[in-house]
């Protein structure tokens, strides 16, 4: 881990660090931060990063559900493994949030509401890195993921996508059981009858190593984006600011 934390800079001085030190490197890889490391932006309007990382995209989503991703087209339909779903996302915002290997690998609510679902969707564990995204096909909705849907009063119906990668073992939620990779049944889970309450930056899930982010508004959201694509983030700073119509 030691070589690990030199090749990628990885700082430590903001990590909870287990007394006895890491026990393995999945646990150094899922590792916490000490309290206060990060704060969420103070602005109830603010849309806010799920992660650290890089922006590596965000723009619009067209009336007919499509966006575009590092120059490759996507639709909402094939990121979230749904059509009705995405029918809730066409002429809104898309953020696309890709964390590197030294980055802390916790993903955070990007807005304030109760999650009424989860989405697991399977498939494969391409690399997301830039060789991935430019040379690898529909990579985002080819990789297996987890599609996390919060009901905001402030932004309406957000989803926040945990995209898997190559040495992703495992993705998992922070307010269920299942994990990705291990066998457990895709599709839907419902928490309709017990929403569960999340404010901005609570904890929605943790990667196995790193990964992607990505995050989508309904159109009824108006927002102003002030995150710039390719620019460095991290979780709690606003990407954008606006409320739902």
């Amino acid at each position: 881990m030691a070589a690990f934390v030199r090749a990628y800079d990885v700082d430590l001085s903001e990590v909870d660090v287990p007394s006895g030190g890491f026990r393995t490197f999945d646990d150094f890889f899922t590792r916490r931060l000490l309290e206060g490391s990060r704060q969420v932006d103070p602005d109830p309007g603010a849309l806010v990063s799920p992660a650290d990382g890089r922006i590596e995209d965000l723009g619009e989503i067209s009336a007919k559900g499509e966006l575009i991703v590092k120059g490759q087209p996507y639709t909402a339909e094939a990121l979230l493994g749904d059509s009705a779903a995405a029918r809730e996302y066409e002429g809104g915002h898309y953020f696309i949030v890709y964390l590197s290997p030294r980055d802390y690998h916790r993903v955070h609510a990007p807005t304030c509401g109760s999650v009424q679902c989860m989405r697991y969707v399977p498939g494969t564990l391409f690399p997301v890195n830039r060789i991935g995204t430019e040379f690898i096909p529909q990579l985002f909705a080819r990789n297996e993921r987890l599609a996390i849907v919060q009901e905001s009063v402030v932004h309406g119906i957000v989803t926040t996508i945990m995209v898997g990668a190559i040495g992703v073992g495992r993705i998992g939620v922070s307010f269920d059981d299942v994990q990705t990779n291990r066998g457990d049944t895709p599709g839907l889970r419902s928490y309709a009858d017990s929403p569960i309450p999340c404010d901005r930056g609570d904890e929605l899930g943790v990667f196995h190593m790193g990964s992607t982010a990505i995050v989508m508004t309904p159109p009824a959201c108006e927002l102003e984006v002030v995150a710039k694509p390719g620019s460095s983030i991290r979780m709690g700073e606003a990407m954008a600011k606006g409320e739902k119509r």
